[in-house]
C-alpha cells in the first residue's frame, strides 16, 4: 500500500543563525488574526478598541507561560524540578493547551480587574473564539515539525513521518485536529453572530470546553504516547486533564444565565 511520506522542513528559510521556523509563523499568525477577530467584535459591541493592544499583550503571556509551566508540570514534573532553568528554554518544544487554560485565566483576571465594562466572563466567551482558530494553527505547526504523530495504522491517507526515521505510517492526527478546531471556530463564531447565545453569560466558553476538549479525549486514543509515563495508561495524561474541563463546560453552560450588556 502506498501511503504518504511526510517530509516537510520545519524551518522556512534562514538567514544565517536566524531560522524563521513554521510553527513559529503559525503560532504569531494565531495572534495576529485573533487581534483582527476581537476588534471586529469590540467595534460590535462598542468597547474600546484601543484595549485590544494591553487584551492581546495579556494574553500572550498567560498563554505561553501557562501553556509552557503546565507541560512541564503535568508531563515533565520530575525532570524540569530538577533542572528549573531548563523551563524557560520555550525554543526547546513542550507547550501543554491545558496548561494555557489556566494561564490566560489569571491574566485576564487582572485585566478586567480595571475595565468594569468587560467582565472576566463576558471576555472569556468572546476570546475562546479566537482561540479555537488558534488550535488550527497550532496543530499545523506541530505538522511541519512531525511532532504529536499517531498511532500506526494502514488507513490510505496514513502519513509516514519520514523525520522519525522510522518508516511506520501513523494517523496524521495533527491534521484530524487541525481540521476540527477550524470548524469549532465556525460553528462559535456562526453562534455568536447569528444567536443570542453570547447573551447567556459563560455559555459560549461552556460549549467551547465541550466541543474542544471532548474531541481532545477522543482524539488521544489515536495518538502516539508523548512521554514515557504514559506506557500501558489507560487513559493518557491529556484525557485526565479533558475530563474536568469537559464537566466545567457542562457547569457553565447550566448555569449561564441571561445577563444585561454591561
Amino acid at each position: 500500500m502506498v501511503f504518504i511520506h511526510w517530509n516537510a522542513s520545519p524551518e522556512l528559510f534562514s538567514l544565517g543563525f536566524l531560522a524563521i521556523r513554521w510553527y513559529g509563523l503559525l503560532f504569531m499568525s494565531a495572534f495576529v488574526v485573533g487581534f483582527y477577530i476581537m476588534k471586529h467584535i469590540f467595534t460590535l459591541e462598542n468597547r474600546p478598541v484601543e484595549d485590544i493592544d494591553p487584551l492581546s499583550l495579556s494574553m500572550g503571556i498567560g498563554t505561553v507561560l501557562g501553556a509552557r509551566l503546565g507541560h512541564c508540570l503535568f508531563y515533565e514534573p520530575s525532570y524540569y524540578l530538577a533542572h528549573p532553568l531548563d523551563i524557560f528554554k520555550v525554543w526547546q518544544g513542550g507547550l501543554a493547551s491545558h496548561g494555557a487554560i489556566f494561564g490566560i485565566v489569571a491574566v485576564l483576571w487582572f485585566y478586567s480587574r480595571s475595565r468594569p465594562q468587560q467582565p472576566m466572563l463576558w471576555l472569556i466567551d468572546r476570546l475562546i473564539i479566537t482561540i479555537a482558530l488558534a488550535g488550527f494553527f497550532i496543530r499545523t505547526g506541530n505538522l511541519f515539525n512531525s511532532e504529536i504523530v499517531g498511532k500506526p495504522t494502514d488507513v490510505p491517507w496514513a502519513f509516514i513521518f519520514d523525520r522519525l526515521g522510522d518508516n511506520v505510517p501513523r494517523h496524521p492526527t495533527q491534521i484530524y485536529e487541525a481540521v476540527y478546531y477550524l470548524c469549532c471556530f465556525f460553528v462559535l463564531f456562526y453562534l455568536y453572530k447569528k444567536t443570542e447565545i453570547s447573551n447567556y453569560s459563560g455559555r459560549l466558553l461552556g460549549y467551547f470546553f465541550i466541543m474542544i476538549f471532548g474531541f481532545r479525549f477522543f482524539i488521544e486514543f489515536f495518538k502516539d504516547i508523548q512521554v514515557n509515563f504514559e506506557q500501558g495508561m489507560q487513559l493518557n495524561m491529556g484525557q485526565i486533564l479533558s475530563i474536568p474541563v469537559v464537566l466545567a463546560g457542562l457547569y457553565f453552560i447550566i448555569r449561564s444565565k441571561k445577563t444585561t450588556t454591561p
